[in-house]
Formats: C-alpha cells, sequence, structure tokens
C-alpha cells in the first residue's frame, strides 16, 4: 500500500537527539516515508542516515531556518508532510491520529495535534503555558469550526498555539513555499497566518501527538536570549491589532519566553 504521509527530519549538526527523534519515527503503528533533510552535512548526518536507510537531501541554496524548512518540504512527494524536529520525540499513534482525522475533515489545509515537552529528558504534559495554548485552541475542538476563517484568525490573533512540528501539512491545497524568509522565532505563526486566509480547514487533534524538546542549545532558546522574538511578536500582532494594543501584547506575550528558560 502505497504511502500517505512523509516524516521530513531537519537535522543540523551533531544532535545527541537526533536518533531518538528516528527511532520514534520509525515506530509508528501506521507507516510513513522517513526523509533528511540538512544545510549543514557532516560524517556524524551521513552515518546515523546510512544506519536507519534514511534517504539524506542536502541544501546547496539560500540558508536558514526558513529555507531549510521549506528545502525540507519540497523533498515530500506524499499528499500529507511534517517537518520533525531533530530534538523532539512523536507519539507511536502520530501519523494514526493524523489520517484518522484526515478522513473526518472537508478540505484540510493542515492538521495539527495537541504536545508535550521534554525538559532535561522528563515528559511534561502540563504546565501554564501548555494549559494557555489549549485553552486559545478549544474552539477548535468543535469538528464545525475547523473551516472557519473567522474562528482561527480570531485564536491568531492572540498568539501562537500552534507548534510547529506537531503539523502535517496537507501538500496538494498549499503553496510549495510554506515558510517566510526574515523570520527568526515567529516563522511558524507567520506562515499560520498566511495560511489561515486561504479557504479549507485547519484540523486540531486534541491528543498528544509528539513531545517538544526544550533544551539550552535548541534554537527557539538561542533566540530567546537574544530577545528577537519581541520585535517579531510586535510585527505578527500588528497583523491584526491597532499599533498601541499590538505593544501590549507583544510585551505580554514575552513574558512566555520564560517557559522556555531552564
Amino acid at each position: 500500500m502505497e504511502k500517505q504521509h512523509t516524516f521530513v527530519i531537519c537535522a543540523y549538526q551533531e544532535s545527541e537527539y537526533l536518533e531518538e527523534c528516528i527511532r520514534s519515527l520509525m515506530r509508528q503503528t501506521v507507516k510513513s516515508e522517513i526523509l533528511m533533510a540538512t544545510s549543514t552535512p557532516n560524517p556524524y548526518i551521513k552515518k546515523v542516515s546510512e544506519k536507519y536507510a534514511i534517504p539524506l537531501y542536502v541544501n546547496t541554496g539560500e540558508r536558514g531556518i526558513t529555507q531549510d524548512w521549506n528545502f525540507a518540504y519540497r523533498q515530500a512527494k506524499t499528499p500529507l508532510v511534517t517537518i520533525a524536529h531533530q530534538d523532539d520525540v512523536y507519539a507511536k499513534n502520530y501519523t494514526e491520529l493524523v489520517l484518522e482525522y484526515l478522513k473526518k475533515s472537508r478540505d484540510p489545509l493542515l492538521l495539527f495535534t495537541d504536545y508535550g515537552e521534554l525538559r532535561d529528558g522528563v515528559t511534561v504534559l502540563k504546565n501554564h503555558l501548555l494549559q494557555i495554548k489549549r485553552a486559545m485552541l478549544q474552539p477548535l475542538r468543535i469538528p464545525m469550526f475547523w473551516n472557519s476563517i473567522f474562528v482561527r484568525r480570531r485564536i491568531l490573533s492572540l498568539g501562537d498555539p500552534i507548534c510547529c512540528p506537531a503539523v502535517t501539512f496537507c501538500r496538494e491545497r498549499l503553496p510549495e513555499e510554506i515558510f517566510t524568509p526574515g523570520f527568526r522565532s515567529d516563522e511558524d505563526w507567520e506562515a499560520w497566518e498566511r495560511l489561515s486566509r486561504m479557504k479549507g480547514a485547519f484540523v486540531f487533534i486534541p491528543s498528544v501527538g509528539m513531545l517538544h524538546r526544550i533544551h539550552q542549545d535548541s534554537e527557539t532558546s538561542a533566540i530567546l536570549g537574544d530577545h528577537a522574538r519581541n520585535e517579531e511578536d510586535y510585527q505578527m500582532f500588528r497583523k491584526f491589532w491597532p499599533r498601541p494594543i499590538a505593544r501590549f501584547l507583544a510585551n505580554l506575550y514575552s513574558k512566555s519566553e520564560q517557559s522556555n528558560n531552564l
């Protein structure tokens, strides 16, 4: 049976967590294609790809987080694509959940699961930030709102509750370039804002489908460390709100940065 879904792992440098991510993808109850993409080719990544017999694609063009994600996305040929981050771990039923909810949806643009965190190897399913994001997504627990542009834009006007590696993209309904170069921390929020204007469904799967790892060497932690996020947050809020409200919300939103500090 031809596979419907592909995981494309974005690999960088020499992550000690890469193999754990791969093993979680190989343990899926419904098998997916697994590819690996990198803009930092090295013997370690090559060795790991060979060990698990995973095709490796090297981005020799423009580099950067958005460019690398777009490159990874383009390598997949199946109708459904998930960009897996090398530090994260997926529940064994992630693909199964996506395919189950796909059948329930009408003209889906993307499907995304709830998520938890991995902190120092400990699974965290409940904390202040996760609770806020789940509260924001409450309306999308109701299938009749999946296709509502109004509802999802109201959700996104208050922040980004969608975890990027928890998202599966429906290629047939989406542009070839998902992410816009120029953003370092809100590249995913910017993508959801743009895609939210399109006709089709944002399908929320209210089960924890993956664990996002929080650690000092992650790109998110590095960005938060230099406070680049606040200005990007302001740019995003400006897409929905007048300047004073956008600045107030950006400052409020920045307090959530502390959740990524170990």
